[in-house]
């Protein structure tokens, strides 16, 4: 008999809704049922758990143990993301989470928040409030007032249970109290939720049997080196897997039955370590406890970062949790099995000289091609086995073809797996039985962000089309919006050379004139399919202008990546625009060239960050100044040669010659001005105040000219056009509809009095 935890509240329209506390399937996204009562949305959830052991016979019951239900007072701030930038609200918003904690097994506490989807393990009771204020917080990041209403207080909240027979016991790590402290930090290898969490290693089995041969016969530590998503973890696993069935299938006279059952490989990470020490000597002593408990079994720990050993626990790699294991792997008292990509081998080289000679590496190559297809397929297959979806022949050929086309820097099988694994999911979840090419590139779509007409072969793109889409974007720069036309087209094509950024662009000219609103506009046609934030950042370079700047950039003061570097790796679809590069440090400088160059940039610690699927943007103001020289009418040619003159002069050969176009923009004249006007009174048009109330807004002629008599600058561009408009129009609509809230479904006519010399509105 299992008993399963089951979170149920009661919302104010009186429907119920049932949650489980801990699922093994999802634990981001437990399984949930409604009903009119509390009964009827339990029935749901039994009902789905009775079949689920009848027809998953390898089904665990949760491990959680003495649940309990408490509610903490978190305060959130409302925030709102316009245009890449946020702003937050003025008041917190107060809100009541519901807390359920518990413990596992091993001893491990446990916290899950069911209505907001999140589950962690902690160290100490008393930290629990301040963790689940942290982990409330960092969810609901971004989160607009309408959104938080989502999580509001329940009319009623309470713990309930639901017991199901059959399925096999509770996963167990066979604790004892002789491995209290490996129970601690670490989790079995060979348990079966490891296995669940990771797909066979299809097409590694001369590694997976030489990995074999170096943990069973010669009793090594073990290095395994290959790039980051090659399939190193699952490697692991099969390799212990058969390890512990060949010890099982070995059993002599003298082991006991528990022994023979006990986990020998287990896995944990520095992190978890020295978690919850606070003082000098206390993660030592830990680690010193953990080492004698591993020897008492003949145990193995795996570490999935042996880089993360070298700058966890102390501020230089000679105080850290792998200076203090290297003289017991030096006597053979531990072994290890761990895992680095070939760039962090060389930074442990460096950093800790010696301790990488205390392994054995095995090198984990790259799937060829064929390899990699053949491999997805017996993936695919295994998965069909127990599954009523399948992937059409050609499907699964496009999915590798898609990664290798557009994400060439991720090794397979690593995303590519993880993307099929979601497309089943989606499917079943759908009622959907067969995977076509179509719904491939609909779920790369939402992933990448990139529209249908760059993965479609078929679907041309227009140059005039994508042309006049820039013109109207970015107005009175038509050579530069042809040379952004050119750069997608050869994007489009795939003719843009995969080891470097899809591009690299410098724009020169004036303020004002659209270098910023370019990079938007090609960040909007690119990537403007995504669902998820603007894939737009920009850094402004004076803010990395001062000697150190360069590793402030890819690198917080405890030398973790910084926030530009993760929201990078987060989503590498995206473009970035250096912001007035000139006034950037030389190390900044330095550090670019690699980025422009390969495509990649690496810190110190050997952790690389891609930049092959972003567009690379530098704007300048380098020769504004000499092209504005009054006096001498220079041409929109002499003015463009001015800024690359100026250009090649401030940066250095090697710098210059790794931009693949220089962009020079034209100071505006009325005209366009007059043109930029337009667009931006139509756009107030979309402002959420007036969508809200169904206002329309419209201008006659005098308000135009009037707003294009102040607004127009050949100096300052658009700029005090913007200002213009915000003082003339916005500023007085807004008082007059802040006085009139009732007013919806109106149409306003802005004007202008030449006579008092004011504008004036109609409604």
């Amino acid at each position: 008999m299992h008993r399963f935890p089951v979170l149920v509240w009661e919302d104010f329209t009186g429907r119920f809704s049932a949650r489980l506390i801990d699922d093994e399937e999802d634990p981001m996204n437990p399984l949930a049922g409604f009903g009119r009562t509390a009964r009827e949305a339990l029935a749901q959830l039994k009902e789905y758990l009775n079949w689920s052991f009848e027809h998953e016979p390898w089904r665990s019951a949760p491990d959680f143990l003495d649940p309990q239900l408490v509610e903490f007072r978190v305060e959130v701030r409302p925030e709102y993301m316009i245009k890449g930038r946020v702003y937050p609200s003025d008041e917190p918003f107060p809100l009541r989470v519901a807390c359920v904690h518990g413990r596992q097994q091993s001893g491990m506490l446990v916290c899950a928040l069911p209505m907001l989807g999140v589950q962690f393990y902690y160290y100490e009771a008393n930290a629990l409030r301040g963790l689940v204020t942290t982990y409330t917080q960092e969810s609901l990041k971004n989160s607009t007032p309408q959104k938080l209403r989502r999580y509001l207080n329940p009319k009623s909240i309470h713990l309930d249970e639901i017991a199901v027979r059959g399925g096999k016991p509770a996963a167990s790590i066979l604790t004892s109290p002789d491995l209290q402290n490996l129970n601690l930090v670490a989790t079995p290898l060979g348990s079966d939720e490891m296995r669940r969490s990771f797909s066979r290693a299809f097409g590694r089995e001369r590694l997976v049997s030489e990995l074999v041969q170096l943990l069973l016969r010669e009793r090594a530590n073990v290095l395994l080196v290959g790039e980051s998503g090659v399939g190193k973890t699952s490697l692991l696993v099969d390799a212990v897997r058969i390890v512990e069935r060949d010890r099982r299938a070995n059993v002599n006279d003298e082991e006991t039955p528990s022994s023979v059952q006990q986990h020998k490989f287990w896995t944990s990470s520095a992190a978890r370590l020295i978690a919850g020490m606070k003082y000098l000597g206390q993660w030592e002593e830990r680690c010193e406890k953990v080492i004698e408990e591993l020897a008492r079994i003949d145990g193995v720990i795996a570490f999935e970062d042996l880089l993360e050993l070298l700058h966890t626990g102390g501020t230089i790699a000679t105080n850290s949790v792998a200076s203090f294991f290297q003289p017991f792997l030096e006597r053979s008292e531990m072994r290890i099995v761990s895992e680095t990509t070939p760039a962090g081998l060389d930074a442990c080289r460096r950093l800790l000289p010696g301790f990488v000679d205390a392994f054995r590496i095995l090198r984990v190559p790259d799937f060829t091609e064929t390899e990699a297809l053949s491999a997805l397929n017996a993936y695919c297959t295994n998965i069909e086995r127990n599954s009523p979806v399948r992937v059409q022949a050609d499907a699964r050929s496009l999915i590798y073809r898609l990664f290798r086309r557009f994400l060439p820097y991720e090794a397979f099988p690593g995303k590519t797996v993880s993307f099929t694994t979601t497309l089943y999911e989606r499917a079943k979840s759908d009622r959907v039985t067969e995977i076509a090419s179509d719904r491939v590139i609909s779920a790369f779509v939402k992933a990448t962000g990139l529209p249908e007409l760059f993965l479609r072969d078929e679907v041309s793109l227009a140059e005039q089309d994508l042309q006049a889409f820039f013109e109207h974007e970015v107005m009175g720069q038509s050579e530069a919006c042809r040379a952004a036309t050119s750069a997608v087209l050869t994007f489009k094509s795939g003719l843009n050379d995969p080891a470097r950024p899809i591009n690299v662009l410098l724009f020169t000219g004036p303020t004002g004139v659209g270098k910023t609103e370019l990079s938007r506009s090609l960040a909007r046609f690119l990537f403007g399919a995504a669902e998820d934030s603007d894939r737009f950042v920009r850094l402004d370079m004076s803010e990395y202008s001062l000697p150190g700047s360069a590793e402030r950039l890819i690198a917080g003061p405890s030398g973790e990546p910084s926030e530009f570097i993760n929201q990078m790796r987060r989503q590498p679809f995206a473009v970035v625009l250096f912001d007035e590069i000139e006034k950037a440090d030389e190390g900044v400088f330095d550090l670019l060239l690699s980025v422009f160059d390969e495509g990649r940039l690496t810190d110190r610690f050997g952790r690389t960050t891609h930049f092959q699927s972003a567009v690379i943007v530098m704007t300048s103001n380098l020769g504004a100044t000499a092209a504005e020289t009054p006096g001498f009418g220079a041409s929109d040619e002499i003015a463009s040669s001015t800024y690359h003159r100026a250009a090649q002069i401030f940066f250095r050969p090697e710098f210059y010659n790794r931009i693949d176009s220089i962009l020079s923009f034209n100071a505006l004249d009325e005209e366009n001005v007059r043109r930029i006007a337009i667009k931006e009174l139509n756009a107030l048009n979309t402002r959420e105040g007036m969508v809200k109330r169904s206002i329309r807004i419209s201008w006659t002629e005098r308000v135009l000219n009037h707003v294009v008599q102040l607004g127009f600058d050949s100096r300052l561009g658009a700029r005090p056009l913007q200002r213009v408009i915000e003082k003339e129009i916005v500023t007085p609509l807004a008082l007059h509809l802040n006085a009139n809230p009732d007013l919806h479904d109106s149409q306003i006519t802005v004007d202008f009095d030449p006579v008092t010399g004011r504008v004036i509105t109609a409604f």
